[in-house]
């Protein structure tokens, strides 16, 4: 067999099976999929079939008849829905190997670090189901870590923020294990939940979960403006009292003022992990500083707030939204020096 045709039957994967999306390394190549984490399932003759995955499928949130229902398989990084969850990784592993059924590659899937063993065997089971091989584990701080540079297998502490759709990860890491930890059930959705309520709230408008993560992407903002100066946004929902469509006009300080339980419940998380922490680590830390990666990290102002509140240099990741699957792959590529980090 050509070595061409060898090297498609073991192109292994590194899967961030995230909340809200899916992004998949496969060996050799970098990231190649970067999917929502979304399934449409329709009913026919008392029958389910998957309908349309990803990006097909989260187009279709809020738009379908009865008989079709998106699900999100994965709830706070763990599955929720098994055979939908089966059903993405499956549709994940035959696009990248372009469908080739006799194709059974080996597979890294982050999970939270507060998973249960019955939901990491679920993971695993889940990806084998679909495909793979072998399906090996690797915690989500770990993988943000490597995939932000952090010198994870150094006898130094280093600290990562991991905010995801679902949980927010803090953990301090050093020698290739996780030394202290928290998970939050906090992360993107809920503060696309929080915008919902606010301007529900404040305007009398019901608006779908699409427009809310488009404010926070837009004019989310962790702490108000300092200044006078606010960025504002129209919306269009539809009004709670007439009934009817309606806009109004929103700016990042009431939106801030609707994120405030979530940032604060992420503040005092950090703050406990700091607290709860070694002193030879914290040493390091306050040396080295917090490194906050994820989608949520991209929130206007996170950074600030939390230097000012834990005095503590914080840093952005490069890319914090593929974090996750860039240090699951680093790991895929160098799985016999940093089997460590694997877990069972």
């Amino acid at each position: 067999m050509p070595a061409k045709s060898l090297s498609l039957f073991s192109q292994d994967l590194a899967i961030d099976l995230g909340t809200a999306n899916t992004v998949v390394h496969a060996k050799g190549r970098g990231v190649v999929v970067d999917e929502p984490s979304v399934v449409a399932v329709v009913r026919r003759g008392g029958r389910s079939a998957i309908l349309a995955v990803g990006k097909a499928a989260s187009r279709m949130i809020g738009r379908t008849p009865d008989a079709i229902r998106v699900i999100r398989p994965m709830r706070g990084g763990v599955i929720a829905d098994f055979d939908v969850a089966r059903a993405m990784i499956r549709y994940v592993i035959r696009r990248i190997h372009r469908r080739q059924s006799l194709v059974r590659p080996r597979v890294i899937v982050t999970v939270p670090f507060g998973a249960t063993a019955v939901e990491r065997r679920a993971i695993r089971e889940a990806a084998e189901s679909a495909g793979a091989r072998r399906a090996f584990l690797i915690e989500e701080p770990m993988a943000a870590a490597i995939g932000a540079g952090l010198p994870v297998t150094e006898p130094v502490g280093s600290m990562v923020v991991d905010i995801g759709g679902g949980t927010t990860e803090i953990a301090v890491l050093s020698l290739g294990g996780i030394v202290h930890a928290r998970s939050l059930p906090v992360g993107g959705f809920a503060m696309d939940e929080a915008i919902a309520a606010h301007v529900r709230r404040a305007h009398n408008l019901l608006i779908g979960e699409e427009t809310a993560e488009r404010i926070k992407k837009e004019i989310g903002s962790a702490a108000p403006p300092l200044n006078g100066d606010r960025r504002t946004m129209e919306i269009r929902g539809r009004d709670l009292v007439s009934g009817v469509p309606q806009r109004v006009l929103i700016d990042e300080r009431e939106v801030a003022d609707g994120l405030a339980d979530s940032v604060g419940a992420i503040v005092r998380g950090v703050r406990l992990v700091l607290e709860d922490t070694a002193p030879e680590f914290a040493a390091d830390v306050v040396d080295r500083g917090i490194v906050l990666a994820g989608g949520g990290a991209l929130l206007s102002r996170l950074d600030l707030l939390l230097e000012h509140a834990t005095g503590l240099p914080v840093h952005v990741a490069k890319d914090p939204l593929t974090c996750g699957v860039r240090g699951a792959g680093y790991v895929l590529e160098n799985m016999q020096r940093l089997a460590t980090v694997l877990r069972d």
